[in-house]
């Protein structure tokens, strides 16, 4: 290659080194580098020629032919020759040091390149730096930067050099005035001490192992002083970190006398950075430097600077620490490092002053020296031995510091503390302390909220650190376990420790069981030698509460069951078999529950029970009476905490059970009856249920003493009762009577029952119903409540003996005076709930009420709960009320309905025949049409419920007629399409009951299955669903079952009343009506005749104001039946509604459907219609402007529109199959009319009618497809989303031809009718229609179905006939469907090649052709066609058809481009073995090879096709083997790996025809796509990349460098990082 088209390139790659895109930049600089590596001594000389020839060149245009030159030299440092070495040292030396200005970039660069080059030629570099490093001149700034940075890079080159720079050095110190300068010298002097450093270090591998530290010590010791007395006090920050970090490495190399001199100066200089500098880790590492060195060699006078180095160490120390940002992580372990390096030389005096430090209450302080305490208990373990004592005393003060910050650190101090012995001595029990009172935090924030600060450090976080200190102090620090054991016992039962009680059982139950295990002597605790222990009742009471509320405090339950278990001996030594069997039980239950799902009742129950065993086990009864003490004792801890202190009334209740002492029993009962807290419902709550479990062993002792606390002071209004109760001044007395009032109620309910009947009016009744006038809410509960509880327990005793309850009647006034009153408009208390409860429980008792008793009872009760407002109705606030909380208030109703229907159960129980329903059921009657839907809610629900439990306890004696039956249901059915879904299924329930009733008064056994009646049951899932179809089905399945079992003389009432539902105001009444009614015509039709006509004047009427879709469903079966009398007169009356159909008449059509016979007969009409009436008439916009509009005519559009809704309807399958070719061809060709025809004019309104034409007729094609259950052929069409296209002018073709698709794959069978329907429409005078239908004729031919089904000549011939179609659409959908033939039917091809070769040639050359569509179709088609035609057909045509397509290659359409190249490549075969044409293909390669980067996909596909087909054609084998291996459609392309390996086997096979192929080439450079010339520049460089040195002649290389350096230029960055490239290979 001529070394002036490389110079050329290399000229050209150095213009553009500073191109403005970095991705060309980065390419220039690798081409640069590529020619460097080939040729590293002409490329280093053409760099440094254009550097000393363009010397105003910009500075970022320099600095990147630096970094050229620095990349080259380091690659090739071993193949550059010596002379050019020089010159670059030189050049390099001169670019850095030619301003005198320092310019960083550029003199940066050009000392790289010299750094780059010391590394092999180190004496070479010095000579020419220390030229420039002479004694009294100050230096460029780069040149001691350069000597700092060869230091770094070439330690073992360098430091023999040290001593004479440092020598010259010396005294220019003195003369640099500038920052910068001292800056650089002082970075030097740190660098050169850091080398110097490692050298010695590594004196094995050192050239001169002679070197010594005291080599340097003077020099070094001058360079300090000046360092240190001058520059340090700077005012620049930079410098003064220099410095400092230059001061630290150099006192290494120091001498010990000198650094000792220096020392009381030196560290109050250093220190005293720290105020002027905000970085500070320079200062540490330098501080640490000095430290090291001065420790090292024992200095003494270091002792002086302690103070003021602690002092300043601590400050640092105390600074926060950002992990964020590492410099300030960095200085912290620097400055833990100094206080290491103090410990060590000065152990009492660091400690004393640490101890001291945390004295301070700052709290950074105090975090600073926690750091510092951690630090050294864990690093100086030797040094801080005998100082654990100190150390100790001295952690207190931060311990009660109450930043939970310092707190955290305190607990990271403890934690080192356990793991060295600190714990075991003496005052470590304050730091276990210390640890469980944190792990019992409570949360700072809510659940869901998160801190503002993200610094801070929240409860949770310092509770979840102590939790998980806990735990490892007792697993991983033996030593701990009896430091720990029993003494953590402590803090389980004082409730401050309450939210610790998770990790403190965990914890214990390690150790307990690591002991138990081992068989230890610690395990068995003597609690009378522990003092601070509680004692074994205290905590076995503890641990119980805790189980009670086992998710309580972080999950306690399970982990203080595990412990109790544990204990069992430590408690009693009895209870460890009990335990060991029924404790695992507990756990299981609990593992396998949430808070939500465990059953609380049961659970309370169960550990009750436990209590008990527990306690008959032990028996011991002075141990028992001193469990009931302790836990009397204990109740005040729960005072914050009351259902749980409710909770251990009942456990006292149990354990007094077990108590044989009566006089401790008496005394206990005392104790909790004068301590309660009254005024609180949930204790007294506890209390009585306490009470009465007492009563149960000591029922005698328990009515003595509460008629003595009955008569005590505490029922005097006196001052002297509120020092009796222990509690504060406002104590209420109505409150302590409500406790006694339940405690009565208790005591009945658990009394033995054979002790408690006799005492019941004397002892029970007559101590509370002396206070049933109470006004006091609370004393009214507890009444109502009382008197229910002792109505259950004589229910109970009733059942083993008679008994006669006298005072049921006057319990019951009482209970109804408490309802009324109550207000009426809002729920606020649980009296109306309790008193229908208790009431219920009276109910059952003798004496039975009487009648106008028991309908009083009823009217009170149903009236006062069913016109309640809803339940998430807010009442008015008013002043001295408080609003009910939602949950609350959600409960207080759910429980009030519930005991309404246990009332009515009762009563009904009393009375269980139909005149005994019939009294209940009239009181909820007329709530059954309430307006309101939560009235009518409660209301079904109510009968529904009486209803289930009339029938479950039916017996029949006599058959007896059930008369409320058709009243029942005519007032319940409508109910079962009632807008809300809860009285629709209970209605049901109603209905399935009334007749299952019915079937037993009819003489049934009580398991008789009747299938009609249990068909209503599936009935409730359906009307969940708010579908009305599906409500319409259930209603009239409902009404057929009804119907079934009514009998005949109550059918005339429920259609009655059906009747008036119709025009009822009620519209669920109106609904249910029309369904039901409906379904009585089909089931009754003959006996209901007679009421056609009036039914249908009643619609007419009705149906405009009907929006309920049911009814509207109903009508429409109703309008089938008259059409099916009158079908004229109906489709009349249709067709003239106006357009658009609103959805009564659009359901009126689609009901017409479900007939198969009149439906057929209305699509036979509709489509005689269609044929013979005009689709739409031409009119013209305005009268100024002469364009005009297609305006679709009325009657055939209504009618399609008609036929579309019939189609609807699932039953018109049979007519729609049937006449399925007539329909399809009709609609399709209506279809075919109707695009981009508007709608005609509204007769009333003057405007257009809101119908999309074509829309209509596309839809009812769908629908009919549909129909015809041509599912796959609807799956194409909607996944080609061709529903949409063919409604539209621009996507119609498209939308048919997908039609046409799908019809032919899927649906073959049915074509010939179709065609034969279609064929006449082609000779149609509406150019739309013949359109559409050569279009759908047009795909048919591109599917071989047509061939199968001898349809081939008939779609050919009309294709050849239109092909002179005055239409330009219909001519070009004609050669699209003749091309489409050899898809379809190759083996026809041959048959009609005459034919098709002349349409195709006349099609390439239509003139009357404005988007080159139908020379597009031409080509594609001719490209298929060749496929198939024998070679003598076409032989004679090749060159010319080839001649003909060429100029379209370069086309900017991209379609026509793809077309003619895929055609070119079907050409092939016919042009094999002909000189001429191997001629013509190499002609077109270079297009065909750049095209492959074309931008269009599309194009490159047809390319990559055309090469493979013509690769056997071009002449090389290997050629033939890649284009075949590599261009795969489906393969992406490395297209410059593919272009790099052509180039090889073209140089290889067709040198002689390299000319040819550089110029075309080189034509290419010029493309309009960026992308092709990108491609060109590729193949130029990959070309003279891979060309032998001899067949250069064959190329005109100036060309070829003036074209790429022409693309270097381009205003595309992707082509002028291609050129870039390519000129990488001119070497």
């Amino acid at each position: 290659m001529d070394d002036t088209d490389v110079e050329q390139v290399t000229l050209a790659l150095l213009d553009a080194a500073n191109d403005k895109d970095s991705e060309v930049q980065e390419q220039v600089r690798k081409s640069m580098l590529t020619l460097g590596k080939q040729q590293p001594d002409r490329v280093l000389a053409m760099c440094q020629d254009y550097l000393l020839k363009n010397p105003k060149l910009v500075v970022g245009h320099r600095v990147v032919i630096l970094q050229t030159i620095e990349l080259i030299v380091s690659c090739r440092i071993d193949k550059i020759s010596s002379p050019r070495i020089k010159s670059i040292i030189s050049l390099a030396s001169d670019e850095m040091t030619r301003s005198k200005e320092v310019v960083p970039d550029w003199q940066q660069a050009a000392s790289n390149i010299l750094v780059a080059v010391g590394n092999k030629h180190i004496n070479d570099i010095m000579e020419e730096i220390l030229s420039k490093f002479q004694p009294g001149v100050l230096p460029h700034f780069f040149v001691v930067q350069t000597l700092a940075n060869l230091s770094d890079s070439n330690v073992y080159g360098m430091v023999p050099f040290l001593n004479a720079i440092l020598g010259t050095m010396l005294p220019m110190l003195s003369m640099a005035k500038q920052d910068n300068m001292k800056w650089v010298f002082s970075s030097a002097l740190c660098h050169f001490s850091d080398s110097i450093l490692e050298y010695l270090a590594n004196l094995d591998k050192a050239p001169d192992p002679t070197v010594r530290k005291d080599t340097f010590s003077s020099e070094i010791c001058v360079a300090f002083d000046i360092l240190f007395n001058n520059w340090l006090q700077s005012r620049e920050s930079k410098l003064r970190l220099t410095v400092a970090e230059a001061v630290g490495s150099m006192c290494h190399l120091m001498a010990s006398d000198k650094l000792e001199e220096q020392i009381p100066k030196l560290i109050p200089a250093i220190l005293s950075l720290y105020k002027k500098n905000t970085e500070h880790y320079i200062i540490s590492k330098s501080l640490c430097q000095v430290l090291d060195a001065s420790v090292n060699m024992g200095s003494r006078v270091l002792e002086t600077q302690l103070d003021s180095l602690l002092f300043a160490l601590h400050q640092q120390v105390s600074s926060p620490v950002d992990y964020s940002n590492p410099p300030t992580v960095k200085n912290h372990n620097e400055v833990l490092r100094c206080f290491s390096l103090l410990a060590n030389s000065f152990p009492d005096r660091l400690v004393i002053f640490v101890l001291q430090k945390l004295e301070n209450s700052n709290e950074r302080s105090r975090i600073g020296s926690l750091a510092v305490l951690r630090h050294l208990i864990n690093s100086s373990t030797s040094t801080m031995e005998s100082k654990k004592l100190l150390i100790l005393a001295s952690i207190r003060q931060p311990m009660a510091d109450h930043s939970n910050k310092v707190k955290k650190r305190v607990v990271q101090v403890i934690s080192a503390m356990a793991h060295h012995g600190y714990l075991e001595l003496e005052g470590g029990e304050l730091l276990v302390r210390f640890i469980v009172q944190h792990c019992a935090l409570p949360d700072t924030y809510q659940r869901g909220q998160k801190p503002i600060d993200p610094e801070e450090v929240t409860n949770e976080s310092l509770r979840t650190m102590c939790d998980n200190t806990l735990h490892l102090l007792t697993t991983t620090v033996g030593r701990l376990a009896d430091v720990l054991w029993p003494k953590l016992l402590y803090y389980l039962t004082p409730s401050q420790y309450s939210n610790a009680t998770t990790p403190l059982c965990k914890s214990l139950i390690v150790l307990g069981s690591k002991k138990k295990t081992n068989k230890e002597p610690s395990f068995n605790i003597d609690f009378t030698q522990e003092v601070n222990l509680p004692s074994p009742q205290t905590l076995m009471i503890r641990l119980l509460m805790n189980a009670a509320f086992p998710f309580n405090n972080r999950g306690h339950g399970a982990p203080s069951l595990s412990l109790l278990q544990i204990l069992s001996i430590n408690i009693h030594p009895k209870t460890e078999t009990l335990w060991e069997k029924e404790i695992p039980v507990l756990l299981s239950i609990l593992e396998e529950s949430t808070p939500e799902s465990l059953d609380k009742p049961h659970w309370d129950e169960k550990l009750l029970k436990l209590l008990s065993k527990t306690l008959a086990t032990i028996g011991d009864d002075k141990w028992v009476c001193q469990l009931a003490a302790e836990a009397t004792r204990y109740l005040s801890t729960y005072n914050i905490a009351l259902e749980e202190k409710s909770f251990l009334y009942q456990y006292i209740g149990v354990t007094l059970q077990q108590c044989f002492n009566k006089e401790a029993v008496k005394k206990q009962l005392q104790e909790v009856l004068l301590s309660a807290r009254h005024i609180d419902a949930i204790e007294r709550e506890g209390v009585a249920m306490g009470v009465g479990l007492c009563a149960n062993s000591h029922l005698e002792g328990t009515l003595a003493k509460l008629e003595e606390f009955g008569k005590s002071d505490a029922f005097k209004k006196s001052p002297s009762i509120f020092n009796l109760l222990k509690e504060r001044n406002d104590v209420e007395v109505e409150k302590v009577k409500s406790t006694l009032i339940l405690c009565y109620g208790h005591v009945a309910l658990n009394a033995p029952p054979e002790k408690i009947l006799n005492r019941i009016d004397q002892d029970i009744l007559n101590c509370i119903s002396k206070h049933f006038n109470t006004k006091d809410l609370t004393m009214k509960l507890s009444l109502i409540q009382s008197v229910g509880l002792i109505a259950k327990a004589i229910s109970e005793c009733v059942k083993r003996q008679g008994y006669i309850f006298s005072r049921k009647q006057e319990l019951i006034n009482v209970m109804l005076d408490f309802i009324k009153a109550e207000p009426a408009d809002s729920l606020k208390t649980p009296v109306r709930h309790l008193v229908m409860t208790t009431c219920a429980n009276l109910m059952p008792l003798d004496p039975a009420l009487s009648e106008n008793e028991s309908f009083d009872l009823l009217k009170v009760c149903v009236n006062s709960v069913l016109s309640l407002p809803p339940e998430t109705h807010t009442p008015e606030k008013t002043k001295d009320e408080e609003i009910l909380d939602p949950k609350l208030r959600k409960a207080l109703y759910k429980d009030t309905l519930a005991a309404l229907q246990e009332l009515l159960k009762s009563v009904l129980a009393r009375d269980p025949t139909p005149d005994g329903l019939q009294s209940v059921f009239k009181h909820i009657e007329s709530w059954l049409s309430s307006s309101q839907d939560y009235e009518r809610e409660r209301a079904v629900t109510a009968t529904a419920h009486i209803l289930a439990y009339y029938l479950d306890n039916l017996t029949v004696k006599n058959m007896i007629s059930f008369h409320n039956l058709g009243a029942m249901l005519g007032r319940l059915s409508p109910r079962c399409s009632d807008p809300h879904p809860a009285v629709r299924t209970a209605a049901i329930d109603c209905i399935y009951t009334l007749l299952f009733i019915q079937l037993r008064y009819e003489g049934f056994s009580q398991d008789y299955k009747d299938e009609a009646v249990d068909s209503l049951l599936p009935l409730k899932d359906k009307l969940d669903n708010p579908d009305h179809s599906v409500l319409y089905k259930t209603c009239s399945d409902l009404t057929k079952v009804m119907s079934k079992r009514l009998p005949q003389q109550q059918l005339t009432t429920v259609v009655f009343m059906l009747f008036e539902g119709l025009v009822d105001s009620q519209t669920n009444c109106c609904r249910a009506s029309s369904v039901i009614l409906n379904t009585l015509l089909k089931n009754r039709g003959g006996g209901l005749q007679e009421m056609v006509p009036e039914m249908l004047e009643v619609l007419h009427v009705r149906l405009q104001s009907i929006t309920e879709e049911q009814v509207r469903v109903a009508v429409g079966q109703t309008v089938l039946i008259l059409a099916s009398q009158h079908l004229q007169t109906v489709i009349n009356t249709l067709v003239n509604q106006p357009l658009p159909y609103d959805s009564w008449t659009s359901e009126m059509w689609m009901a017409l459907g479900a007939d198969s016979i009149v439906a057929k007969q209305i699509i036979e009409m509709v489509m005689e219609k269609l044929v013979v009436m005009a689709p739409y008439v031409d009119k013209k916009e305005s009268m100024i402007r002469g364009r005009t509009t297609k305006v679709a005519t009325n009657q055939p559009l209504a009618m399609t529109c008609g036929l579309k809704e019939l189609l609807l309807n699932g039953s018109s399958q049979e007519p729609a199959v049937s006449l399925f070719p007539q329909l399809f061809s009709c609609l399709t060709v209506r279809l075919g009319a109707s695009v981009g025809v508007s709608a005609p004019k509204d007769s009333n309104t003057k405007h257009a009618a809101n119908v999309h034409v074509a829309g209509v007729a596309a839809d009812a094609l769908r629908i009919l497809l549909a129909r015809a259950q041509l599912d796959e052929v609807m799956k194409r069409m909607d996944e080609g989303n061709a529903w949409d296209a063919m409604r539209e002018p621009n996507t119609h073709i498209t939308g048919v031809t997908l039609l046409a698709r799908a019809m032919a794959k899927h649906a073959g069978p049915r074509l010939p009718a179709i065609v034969e329907c279609l064929c006449p429409s082609l000779n149609n005078i509406y150019e739309c229609q013949r359109i559409t239908v050569t279009a759908f004729f047009s795909e048919l031919l591109n599917h071989h179905v047509v061939t199968e089904l001898i349809l081939i000549d008939v779609l050919m011939n009309n294709m050849m006939e239109r092909i002179s179609d005055p239409s330009c659409t219909v001519r070009m959908l004609a050669v699209r469907g003749l091309g489409n033939i050899a898809v379809g039917s190759p083996e026809k091809v041959n048959k009609y090649a005459k034919e098709l070769l002349a349409a195709m040639s006349s099609g390439m050359e239509e003139r009357d052709d404005p988007g080159k569509l139908i020379t597009l179709e031409a080509m594609s088609g001719l490209s298929k066609v060749l496929l198939h035609l024998d070679k003598k057909n076409v032989h004679l045509l090749v060159v010319y058809i080839f001649m003909k397509i060429k100029p379209f290659l370069e086309s900017e359409n991209d379609e026509i481009r793809c077309a003619s190249i895929h055609l070119m490549g079907n050409l092939s075969k016919f042009g094999s073995g002909e000189q001429v044409f191997k001629d013509q293909i190499h002609s077109i390669l270079v297009s065909l090879l750049l095209h492959l980067a074309d931008p269009n996909p599309q194009v490159v596909k047809a390319c990559k096709y055309a090469m493979r087909v013509c690769a056997p054609v071009v002449g090389s084998e290997q050629i033939t083997a890649m284009f075949q291996n590599h261009l795969h459609d489906d393969k992406s392309l490395h297209y410059g790996e593919f272009i790099n390996d052509l180039t090889k086997y073209l140089i290889q096979d067709f040198p002689g025809m390299l000319n040819f192929y550089h110029i075309s080439v080189i034509q290419f450079f010029k493309s309009n796509w960026s992308e092709v010339r990108a491609g060109a520049a590729m193949f130029i460089g990959f070309l003279l990349g891979n060309l032998p040195e001899e067949h250069l002649s064959h190329l005109n290389m100036g060309t070829i460098t003036k074209g790429l350096v022409m693309l270097l230029q381009d205003p595309d960055p992707v082509v002028r990082v291609k050129a870039a490239e390519a000129m990488g290979h001119f070497h």
